[in-house]
């Protein structure tokens, strides 16, 4: 089987990471490279960065702080935010991404994935999509979860798998930052409707909803958080730790314990060094950097 995904998520608002809930009230957190830093030590397998008004105001994501982020991150490093065309992937793809999250730029123009496929590989691009219930249904909405679009959000996840998007993050916006659990009705529709990786992410408020979720959809390839681990009340390596313990495989660090991870470090330093010797950028792997599939 398997290992069950945690990825942290920075939701990045002039530079800052924030965070709110139902994708509203946001209140400042941190800095993002100083988290990202952090979680590449910690046990995170993974990490999400959202420029998360790039959509709405109409621009490019922010490239000056997700190249500083992607040099302090050894884990692969997924980036979303005002993403709407090829040239956007092949951008944010140089910046240090190792997988590029579109939304609204999809929902606009949903060409953009299956072109994005074929360029760069499935396994870079990534559908995100912000979900909530009106009149009983699974909707799509857009711009940051702004406009409600109207459309069946099964279907459109359905379709973005076909078109080649090799993973789906389902944002639930009706237990975003509520931190009462996933939203286990809606994500076991989407695993029911498509065979790519399923990330769930809103609702998360204690080590045992990550339990839940990966027991009550076993379908569910990795759980997204953000505020529970930017504000330390919970631990990536405690988390990790419960999950195998109730018989969730999971990758554990072999640093072991807390946000150390001295050793991990150290290790991800050199390597890092001899990346930039080599001409690459830290510790990524030079698949998609001259902007065509390798």
């Amino acid at each position: 089987m398997l290992t069950k995904r945690i990825i942290p998520c920075l939701d990045v608002r002039d530079g800052r990471v924030v965070k709110g809930v139902n994708f509203g009230g946001l209140r400042d957190v941190s800095s993002p490279l100083d988290l990202a830093a952090r979680y590449s030590r910690c046990g995170a397998d993974e990490l999400v960065f959202y420029d998360i008004t790039a959509s709405a105001e109409g621009r490019g994501i922010f490239t000056g702080i997700l190249r500083e982020t992607a040099e302090n991150v050894f884990i692969p490093l997924t980036v979303g935010g005002g993403i709407g065309s090829v040239a956007d992937f092949d951008r944010v793809l140089k910046c240090g991404a190792d997988k590029v999250s579109v939304n609204s730029g999809a929902i606009k123009d949903p060409s953009i994935i299956k072109k994005a496929a074929k360029l760069y590989g499935n396994q870079c691009v990534v559908l995100s999509a912000d979900v909530r219930r009106v009149d009983g249904r699974f909707t799509i909405f857009a711009r940051g979860g702004r406009d409600n679009t109207g459309i069946d959000a099964i279907e459109w996840i359905r379709r973005g798998a076909e078109d080649g998007a090799g993973e789906i993050v389902v944002n639930s916006m009706d237990t975003d930052g509520v931190r009462g659990g996933f939203d286990l009705e809606m994500l076991d529709a989407v695993c029911r409707a498509v065979s790519v990786p399923v990330i769930a992410s809103g609702g998360a408020g204690c080590i045992q909803d990550f339990i839940t979720l990966f027991k009550s959809v076993p379908g569910v390839d990795a759980g997204l958080a953000a505020s529970i681990f930017h504000f330390g009340e919970v631990d990536i390596s405690d988390l990790k730790r419960a999950m195998r313990d109730a018989g969730i495989p999971a990758r554990i660090s072999d640093a072991g314990g807390g946000d150390g991870g001295e050793e991990v470090a150290e290790r991800e330093a050199a390597a890092a060094a001899e990346d930039k010797k080599a001409g690459q950028l830290p510790g990524k792997k030079q698949i998609h950097r001259n902007g065509v599939r390798k």
